[in-house]
C-alpha cells in the first residue's frame, strides 16, 4: 500500500510540475471565438480532444510574398494543440501567416493527454505531419514554433529524420533542451526505481526530458543546431518547470537567438505555461517569424 501511494504522488508531482496545473488565468484578451485562458481552453481540449486552435489547420491558406512558408505549432507535454495555442495561433492567422498545428505523443487511448510518448516516436510524427503540409501548400520549408517539449523535440527531427532541409526556423518558447530537475524531482526517481519504471511506462518523454537523461545527452551531442536552420529560444526568468531556466538556452552560434523575456519587459512575470499566452511574447514571436513586424514596443 505504502508502495501504491508513493508512486501516485510521484506520478501526481511529475504531472503538477511539467504541466503546471493549478494556473487558473492565464492569457490576453483574444480573437472572438478563441479561447482567453489556459484553464478554459485546457476545459475545453479536455471535452474536446481533437479540437484545433482558431485560426489554424486552414490548408487552404494562401502563402504570401510576406509570408511564403507554413507556420507549424508543436505543444508541450501534457499539453494539446488547443489549450497551448489559444491565443497564438489566431493572433498568428490574423497577422497573415498560415497556421497549422497537431496533437502528437499520446500513450492515452482517449488522446486526451499528449506529448507523453517516446520522443523520437513522437518527432517521426511531427516529420509525418509537416510533410503534409508540404504537400497541401506547395511550400519547401516550414517555421517551427514550440512550446517546452514542443521546443525541444523538433531538434530531433532536424538533428535525425531529415528535417534539416525543411526547417527555417525554430522558435522555442521555453524549451527542454537541457532537460531539468524538475526541482529534483529526477533525483528523487534515480533512487527509487520502482517509480522511475512506472512513470516510463507511463510518460517516457518525462524521463527523457530529466537533465542528463541519455536522450538529452545524444541529442546534444556532437553540437546542438544545425547551419542549415535558424534557431531562437524565448525563455522566462520565472519557469518553474524547465529549472533552471537557463537549462532552455542552446550554445552560442551565429545562426542562434537566446532572448529573456524580462530583457525585454523586467516587470513581465509570466511563468512557464503562461509564455504561449502572454501578448508580449507573441508579439516577439511574430518579429522572429518576419522581421518587418515589430517587436515589443510597449513593457506594461
Amino acid at each position: 500500500m505504502r508502495s501504491r501511494r508513493t508512486r501516485v504522488s510521484l506520478i501526481a508531482a511529475a504531472v503538477a510540475l511539467v504541466a503546471g496545473v493549478g494556473i487558473a488565468s492565464i492569457g490576453p484578451a483574444s480573437a472572438a471565438g478563441a479561447p482567453t485562458t489556459f484553464q478554459g481552453a485546457y476545459e475545453y481540449s479536455a471535452a474536446n480532444p481533437n479540437a484545433t486552435p482558431p485560426g489554424a489547420n486552414n490548408f487552404g491558406c494562401p502563402l504570401s510574398f510576406p509570408h511564403p512558408r507554413p507556420v507549424v505549432l508543436v505543444h508541450g507535454t501534457f499539453e494539446n494543440m488547443y489549450d497551448n495555442w489559444g491565443t497564438m495561433s489566431p493572433a498568428l492567422q490574423s497577422a497573415g501567416f498560415c497556421v497549422f498545428a497537431l496533437n502528437y505523443g499520446s500513450v492515452d487511448p482517449t488522446r486526451t493527454i499528449n506529448g507523453t510518448g517516446d520522443i523520437p516516436t513522437s518527432a517521426k510524427e511531427l516529420s509525418a505531419f509537416i510533410d503534409h503540409v508540404l504537400a497541401k501548400t506547395g511550400a519547401s520549408k516550414v517555421d517551427i514554433v514550440g512550446h517546452s517539449q514542443g521546443g525541444m523535440m523538433p531538434r530531433y527531427y532536424i538533428k535525425n529524420l531529415g528535417g534539416a532541409s525543411k526547417v527555417n526556423k525554430l522558435i522555442g518558447l521555453a524549451p527542454s533542451n537541457h532537460g531539468t530537475t524538475v526541482a529534483g524531482l529526477s533525483n528523487l526517481l534515480t533512487d527509487i526505481p520502482p517509480a522511475k519504471s512506472f512513470i516510463d511506462t507511463q510518460c517516457p518523454a518525462c524521463s527523457q526530458q530529466f537533465a542528463g537523461s541519455d536522450f538529452l545527452t545524444q541529442l546534444n551531442a556532437g553540437g546542438e543546431t544545425n547551419p542549415a536552420v535558424k534557431y531562437t529560444v524565448i525563455q522566462t526568468r520565472y519557469d518553474e518547470v524547465v529549472t533552471p531556466y537557463t537549462s532552455a538556452w542552446l550554445a552560442p552560434a551565429s545562426n542562434v537567438k537566446n532572448k529573456l523575456v524580462q530583457d525585454m519587459c523586467p516587470v513581465d512575470p509570466v511563468e512557464h505555461i503562461g509564455i504561449a499566452w502572454d501578448p508580449l511574447v507573441i508579439q516577439q514571436t511574430m518579429h522572429e517569424l518576419d522581421s518587418r513586424l515589430p517587436a515589443v514596443i510597449a513593457c506594461l
